[in-house]
């Protein structure tokens, strides 16, 4: 069983950043594929950015270039990293770790952007 506590979220001013940290308890830290999902009111959780356990990330278009994933193994940690943040990027992010078929979900954390 794997449990993952975000932190880190809050409100921001467009074009200010923020960094969310994800912390997970377990032994396997390292093995799983860890991702950060959000979902704005009224629309489906999405995919934001994905990090493999080699190191391999991909993000979606609209984060790209702004956002940054990384991995810290021996904090057993994920962070986002967000940049020149948008009014639109304004949702609850989850954090989220697959290993096979198990996967787990963060209880998330509120960002908002706003002036």
């Amino acid at each position: 069983q794997v449990q993952l506590v975000e932190s880190g979220g809050g409100l921001v001013q467009p074009g200010g950043s923020l960094r969310l940290s994800c912390a997970a308890s377990g032994s396997i830290f390292s093995a799983y594929v860890m991702g950060w999902y959000r979902q704005a009111p009224g629309k489906s959780r999405e995919l934001v950015a994905r990090i493999s356990n080699g190191g391999s990330t991909n993000y979606a278009d609209s984060v790209k270039g702004r956002f940054t994933i990384s991995r810290d193994n021996t904090k057993k940690t994920v962070y986002l990293q967000m940049n020149s943040l948008k009014p639109e990027d304004t949702a609850v992010y989850y954090c989220h770790g697959q290993l096979l078929n198990a996967d787990y979900w963060g209880q998330g954390t509120q960002v908002t952007v706003s002036s």
